[in-house]
């Protein structure tokens, strides 16, 4: 097992990296050449920046059983199907149960922007935020 991390859009480096040295768990991060990370326990990958480079990294890694930190639905539904474990940086877990829904309002949103419309905003990282990811990952480690 290891943890993949999304670093482009990851806030919760620092927690994810405690849980994972308190269990001996390897970290890899990957982002592009305009994020700047640095780590004393995780490997930080820096790939070029481009379109979706950092989401091909993190899907293409992916081993059944590692933990996938990302925000990105889709990258979530590619290592899901791999038998991955996957956490979002709020430390909601994706499952096989909530993952299309989330696909088919990622796709109704998109359609009201492409015409035109507007969608909610995401809201402001919380402390309750921070404990859900802490607690919620060394669930998926432990299990």
């Amino acid at each position: 097992m290891k943890i993949i991390i999304d670093g482009d859009a990851c806030p919760g480096i620092s927690i994810i990296e405690r849980a994972a040295k308190d269990h001996e768990i390897p970290v890899i991060i990957y982002c592009d050449i305009h994020h700047f990370i640095q780590s004393d326990y995780c490997q930080v990958k820096v790939v070029d920046s481009g379109f979706q480079s950092v989401d091909m990294y993190v899907m293409n890694e992916t081993k059944e059983g590692d933990i996938i930190v990302s925000q990105d639905y889709g990258v979530a539904a590619i290592c899901l199907s791999k038998r991955a474990k996957v956490i979002n940086p709020k430390g909601f877990i994706y499952d096989e149960k909530n993952i299309d829904r989330m696909l088919e309002e990622r796709h109704i949103s998109q359609k009201i922007r492409r015409s035109g419309g507007r969608t909610s905003n995401h809201k402001k990282r919380t402390e309750e935020d921070d404990v859900r990811l802490e607690r919620n990952l060394i669930k998926l480690i432990r299990s």
